[in-house]
């Protein structure tokens, strides 16, 4: 008698997590990692990997440059943010190879 207690318990739980899941979807949200933060922007340093997060409206700080359009990356590990570990922009904006860790 336990063990069915048992296994309808977590079935039930199951149950829950899945339509969780499925209504997050649904009402459009992301199970990704997104890179910056509502209100913010990502910027990339100048000649090397690094990045940050900016409040919209400001502009990026030294050292720091916006990501060319259509190139910015939006969430942890989509196309542009695994492009950009082996890629930078020089102080001219041309992309270039980033150096060797």
């Amino acid at each position: 008698m336990t063990t069915f207690r048992t296994r309808c318990h977590q079935s039930g739980v199951s149950a829950l997590f899945t339509a969780a899941a499925i209504a997050a979807t649904l009402a459009g949200c992301s199970m990704e990692d997104a890179i910056c933060r509502g209100g913010e922007y990502p910027v990339m340093t100048v000649g090397a990997t690094g990045s940050a997060c900016v409040p919209d409206g400001k502009p990026p700080p030294e050292g720091y440059t916006r990501y060319p359009e259509g190139k910015v990356p939006r969430h942890v590990d989509d196309t542009w943010d695994v492009y950009w570990r082996t890629h930078t922009l020089d102080d001219k904006g041309n992309t270039i190879d980033a150096p060797a860790p």
